[in-house]
């Protein structure tokens, strides 16, 4: 397992952060860096460069990211190849990168990890931001605040922190009006998205669930996609559900799901909200209004309306 490892996690700044420690630990600080995205190029390609010589120093650290993607069915050369430097190792780190955890029950991966170091990132937002702060004055709230507005995106809390306190140097003090003014709230992916919509959903608040609605529709996202959507987080609630009352932790459940562990643990939040059935009610409503706008001339944007007003 010789400078071998595996980094799991979605957040860059992490990555990178313990990309640093570990060069600087192993002392490859000074060795140039190359990285491979297997999304857009063959694992021979690092292969190769593993197996090269370096020109001025035989130190070399290789990155593959996207190792998720990676499937075994056309790459059984590349694979023997791999475990081949596994085995011979040169004076070099290996470090692959996912933002997924790997599935477990796959072959490939039990025989990878019998190789690699693996070590899953995770830090708790809360806990960045006051660390970011130290030396500065907060007026309540504004951890909380500036964590909802990133949606608890470590890189972007750490550049958020940065130009606040760099706004705020003279006085060291920093107010929730700071982060109003000089933060931009992050809008998220389309899961965050419909996450926060079928929360409100699920606290049977018919007003905010309609004005969140307004909020997606203020996306360009259009009625069908949103249904689509909200299909998807619902048939995820329902196979936690599922899963959970198995007694599966949340890293179980992700391992079996191929979710990040986080977001089966805000999953999990929502669960407590509905029963099986009525998930299963809901799954067969978003399907039929799914089939109506495919099938027929009915506002899409109406039944949405409706399906809220009946659900919240």
């Amino acid at each position: 397992m010789k400078n071998n490892y595996l980094l799991e996690h979605e957040d860059d700044y992490l990555i990178s952060l313990k990309m640093k420690e570990i060069m600087e630990e192993k002392g490859f600080s000074s060795c140039p860096v190359h990285s491979y995205d297997l999304e857009e190029v063959p694992l021979s390609s690092a292969l190769e460069d593993l197996d090269t010589y370096g020109l001025f120093s035989e130190q070399k650290v290789i990155v593959i990211s996207h190792i998720e993607s990676f499937s075994s069915d056309d790459n059984e050369k590349d694979i023997k190849h791999l475990f081949k430097y596994f085995q011979n190792s040169l004076d070099s780190i290996l470090v692959f990168v996912t933002a997924r955890k790997l599935n477990n029950t796959k072959k490939i991966t039990k025989e990878l990890k019998k190789y690699l170091e693996v070590i899953s990132l995770g830090i708790d937002a809360t806990s960045f931001v006051k660390q970011e702060f130290q030396g500065y004055q907060l007026e309540s709230g504004v951890v909380k605040r500036l964590v909802t507005d990133c949606l608890e995106d470590i890189s972007r809390l750490h550049q958020e922190c940065d130009k606040l306190k760099l706004y705020c140097y003279d006085s060291k003090k920093i107010t929730i009006a700071d982060v109003d003014n000089l933060v931009i709230k992050k809008l998220g992916d389309s899961r965050d998205l419909t996450f926060e919509f079928v929360r409100v959903l699920a606290s049977k608040n018919k007003k905010k669930a309609l004005e969140k609605y307004q909020e997606l529709l203020s996306y360009s996202m259009e009625p069908l996609s949103l249904i689509g959507l909200f299909a998807s987080q619902f048939l995820i609630m329902y196979q936690v559900k599922v899963l959970e009352k198995k007694g599966y932790s949340n890293q179980q459940i992700a391992d079996v799901l191929g979710e990040k562990p986080y977001r089966i643990q805000k999953t999990r939040e929502l669960t407590t909200f509905y029963s099986l059935s009525e998930l299963r009610s809901i799954f067969r409503k978003l399907s039929d209004m799914d089939l109506k706008i495919k099938t027929t001339d009915v506002d899409g944007s109406f039944l949405i309306e409706l399906f809220i007003l009946e659900n919240a």
